[in-house]
This record gives C-alpha cells, structure tokens and sequence, in this order.
C-alpha cells in the first residue's frame, strides 16, 4: 500500500536518476554560496589593508584586488540567484561552478601559479560542482579546472621564471581535480540513492502504521496498550465499547478508562500466574475476557491488553455443543418415533373396542395421552435439530412489538388485552431475525400468561439512545419462580407443570444465543421478569451468524412454538 513511486528493485543509478533530477536540490546551493561570499570577503579584506600574506598577489597585485573583488560581487549575486531562484537549478550550478574555476585561477596567477596554495580551493570549487552535478557535467568541471592550470602557468612562463617543479605540481594538480570530481560525484550518488531508499522506507512504513491502525481500529476484539505509568496511549473502538467509554482515551489513566482492567492488571503483576481474566461489564451486559500480554519480558514495562466479549465467546461454543446435540437428538428422535407410532396405532385400535372393561378403556386412554406427549417432545427435538441459521435484521422494535401484540391476541381470543406495552420513548431498532424473535416472545408471553393467573404480561423496552444494547422485559404477575428452580429454569426438560415439556425457555434462550442477545431471569419482588438484551445496534452481526455452526439444514418455520415450560 505505499504510495512511494519508486521500485525497490530498480538499480541504484536508476534510484538515483528517480531522487530527483533536482541534484541534491537548493539547500547545498545555498552552502555553497555562501562559502564562497565569506572567501571572497576574506580576500577583499585582506587586499584593501595590504596584508594579504605572500604568495597571495605577489606577481600582480592590482589584477589580485580586482579579480577578488570582482568576484565577492559574483558571490553575492550568486547567493542572491539562489534565494530568489532566477535561474533553473543545473543552469545555475553550471555558470557558478565555472566562474568559480575561472576566477580562482586568476587568483593563481596573479599569486604566482601553484606554488601559491591556490590549488587547494579549485579542488573545493571542482568538489563542489561535482556534488551536485551529473556525471558528465562533474568531469567537464575537473577538465576546465586542468586546463585553466596550464594555462595560467603557460603565462607566467612566457613572463616570469617558473621553476620546473611546478609543471609536475600543476600536472598532478590535474589529476587530483579527476580523482575529486569522480569521487565526489560517486558519493553524492550514493548518498543521494541512501536518502531515496530512507524516504521510501520512511514512506512504507507510515502506510504501514496507517495500515496497522486501520487493522486495529475494525478488529472485533478489544486491543489496549497501557504504558509503564499506567497511561493509556492507544485503544481501538472495540475496547471502548466494551469498557463502556465514549471518550478518546489518550493520554488518560487506567484507573480513568477502566478502573476493573486497572485492577486486574495490578493483580497480574503480582506474580500471578494466569493472564487472562473475567470482568463483569455494565456496557455489555455480560462477561468481558481480559487478557495480558508484556510488551517486553518485564510485566513492569508496556502492557498490551486484549479484551473480548466472553458471550460471543460463549455462544461459539454453544453452536458447536449444538452441533453435536443436534444430530444426537435428531438420530434418538427418529429412532423413537417408528415404536411410538406404533404404540399409539395399538392403543387407538384397542380404545375402539366395545368390549373393553371401563378399567382397562381407562389404560388404553393413559397411552394415548403419554404417546401423544412423548409425541410432542420429540417434535419440539427435530424442530430444535432443524433449526436453521439466524438472519438478523435491522427491525424498529417499538411498531414490530405493536404489531406482535396484536397478531398473538388475535390468534388467542382467550387472553385479549392481557398483554400490555410500556415505553415512554420508542425503542429504536435492534438486531434480530425476525421469526426467531416471534417464537421467542411467543413462549415467554404464553409462559407469562400461563402463571400470572389472569394478571396479564407487560412488555417494557428500553430506548437503545439510553443504552448500548437496548433490552425488553417481560413480565408476569403470578407467583414467581422458587429460589431452588431459578438455576435451572433454562436447561432443557426442567418444568414444573406435569404437561410441560420443559423445552420452551432452552429452545427461547438457544434463539436469543444464535443472534448474539441474551435471555435472563431477572429478580423482581412480585411474579417472574425475563430480560432480553439485543446486540449492539452498531455493530454488524451478520458475519458472525453467517458463518456460525449450524444443526441440521432445514427449512425454518415461522409459526411460534406450542411447547411452554
């Protein structure tokens, strides 16, 4: 993902051509510019006193004073070229650099040829050019450097006696101005393809730390980094929604974001063994697994912490428990119902005998009723088996309840007008599939009006704009559920009517399970109040049920349940 242009596996000419036809760009023009201006000054002050130390000016001093001043209005006009950038940036370098190698061998010659140390600073001037320059361009600057020498020291000859020496010197002065600019323009190649390198690197991993963050930020699971203060510099939205923290938490405390983790933390670095925790959340409604991670070998240093929502966790494994349930109950199931069908033939054949005594009419009837119940047990099994995946919707709870309301009280003449509906504020909208949701509130109503003994129901939602996860009570009036029962209310085949199947709350809870809410009996002073807590309205849902085990494939059906506990 990086936006970097150049290839990583280009050759290190070409990085250098990709770096940029700018040459190193204007700040080492600059520089340059003004080491020059300070050499010239230097020079200018040291002529206009008269105490320019020999050799400088010792053949021509007037053509030494005018060349060097000469060339400090050169140098400033330079600099000033570079901060207002009259001229494109290789033109520039090309005039200076030769104006440089032309002045400074004036100010070898009127100094007296080599022997005057001048030498020296056309090497500057050649290393200079040759820095910013290319190639060809570097080798043209060493060249005019070498034949500037000869020159200069071809006019002296013709005036002035030049010892044989400084032939040699001048000739390995040439040389010397070769070997620098090749040098100097082979380095400032590969400094050149150095930063390139550095800035892509430096572009790949900014991408890279976007990439990350971005990763982070969309992770379902909790990630949280609390530094050796205990400050908090990084969570993603995960972790704050489930430690219930609407603020941005950098920079904050611990024991400001989450005071239960703080403490859990404090107890993990007491030597203790275990790294990963239950937290109860007042945000979810549930469990919160918190585990810790050392970001070093010492716990004292940064703490990498890992929060997951323990009732995704849970239902997890639930659908791989059904899994196997599933089969189990639906292979037992069929392998009742062939004797039980048969069963039940014989004893309607034996109730339509006349000539049964009234005693033994009244057994026939016993297995008539059992096998109708057995019957209907098994039923409740396969449908369960059957069931297929959960496609959560996005339903407005306020009017899908009105309309429930209404639909149950139709197909029950008997309990009109007992179920009643409580919110100040509409509900808002919720996750859940929508006939899975109908079977649900239809054994939680049939079971309340079956105990509240004429009392009726109450349905009360909760604003979802007050709540992360709204949730619906539905209560009864009737004598409630005995402390001994309230354990086992949901497992399956618990009931404590001799009709029922005890299969009702199971299959209403499984339901809720499948669709990441939650179904609990909640303590109330008079009958009994289940609460069922819907998923959080801003998170997607749908990947998860998607992908989920399932039972047995089949089609599901809409109409609700007839079994109750």
């Amino acid at each position: 993902m990086s936006s970097s242009s150049i290839d990583l596996g280009q050759s290190p000419r070409s990085l250098a051509r990709h770096s940029g036809a700018h040459l190193g760009g204007w700040a080492p023009l600059g520089y340059l510019s003004l080491y020059r201006v300070v050499v010239a000054a230097l020079f200018v002050m040291l002529a206009s006193l008269e105490a320019a130390p020999r050799p400088l000016g010792s053949y021509n001093p007037a053509l030494f004073f005018y060349v060097v001043s000469a060339y400090l209005v050169f140098a400033i006009g330079a600099g000033l070229g570079v901060h207002r950038r009259w001229l494109n940036l290789e033109l520039h370098l090309l005039l200076t650099t030769t104006l440089d190698i032309v002045a400074l061998s004036m100010m070898m010659l009127a100094s007296g040829g080599v022997q005057s140390g001048f030498g020296m600073l056309l090497v500057v001037a050649v290393a200079g050019g040759s820095i910013l320059s290319r190639r060809r361009i570097a080798l043209m600057f060493a060249s005019l450097a070498s034949l500037a020498v000869l020159i200069q020291q071809a006019v002296l000859a013709a005036d002035w006696w030049v010892p044989i020496s400084d032939y040699t010197h001048g000739g390995m002065l040439g040389l010397g101005f070769f070997a620098t600019a090749a040098l100097a323009h082979l380095s400032a190649q590969r400094i050149r393809v150095s930063e390139t390198l550095a800035a892509q690197h430096a572009v790949d991993l900014a991408n890279l730390g976007q990439l990350n963050e971005h990763i982070i930020q969309r992770m379902q699971s909790g990630v949280m980094v609390v530094d050796p203060d205990g400050y908090v510099p990084l969570a993603n939205k995960a972790a704050t929604a489930l430690l219930g923290f609407d603020h941005d938490t950098s920079g904050l405390a611990l024991s400001v974001v989450a005071p239960g983790v703080e403490a859990l933390l404090v107890r993990w670095r007491a030597a203790d063994e275990r790294s990963t925790y239950v937290l109860p959340s007042a945000a979810t409604g549930g469990d919160v697994v918190v585990s810790f991670a050392a970001l070093r070998s010492r716990k004292s240093a940064g703490v990498v912490v890992f929060l997951e929502d323990a009732s995704a966790m849970y239902q997890r494994a639930q659908q791989l428990k059904l899994v196997s349930l599933g089969r189990l109950t639906a292979s037992i199931a069929h392998e009742i119902r062939n004797p039980l069908s048969a069963i039940s033939h014989a004893g309607e054949l034996l109730s339509e005998n006349t000539d049964l005594p009234r005693s033994e009419m009244r057994l026939t009837e016993i297995i008539n009723v059992n096998a109708l119940r057995v019957n209907e047990i098994i039923e409740n099994i396969l449908q369960l088996s059957r069931r297929s995946e959960a496609r959560p919707q996005f339903l407005e709870l306020g009017p899908w309840l009105r309309q429930f309301v209404d639909e149950f009280s139709a197909g029950a003449p008997a309990h009109q007008g007992q179920i009643d509906l409580q919110f100040s504020l509409e509900p808002g909208a919720v996750q859940f599939d929508p006939g899975q949701l109908r079977q649900v509130m239809s054994n939680l109503c049939e079971n309340g009006l079956r105990h509240s003994d004429g009392a009726g129901v109450v349905l009360t939602a909760y604003s979802s704009v007050e709540e992360r996860r709204p949730y619906l009570d539905i209560q009864d009036f009737g004598a409630g559920i005995a402390l001994a029962d309230v354990a086992s209310v949901f497992e399956p085949f618990f009931t404590t009517r001799s009709e029922g199947t005890g299969l009702g709350l199971y299959i209403a809870r499984e339901l809720c399970e499948g669709n990441q809410a939650t179904l609990a009996l909640v303590p109330c002073a008079t009958g009994a109040l289940f609460r069922l807590h819907f998923a959080d309205p801003r998170r997607d849902i749908s990947d998860f049920t998607s992908t989920r085990a399932r039972g047995f494939a089949g089609d599901y059906r809409d109409e609700p349940s007839a079994v109750g506990n």
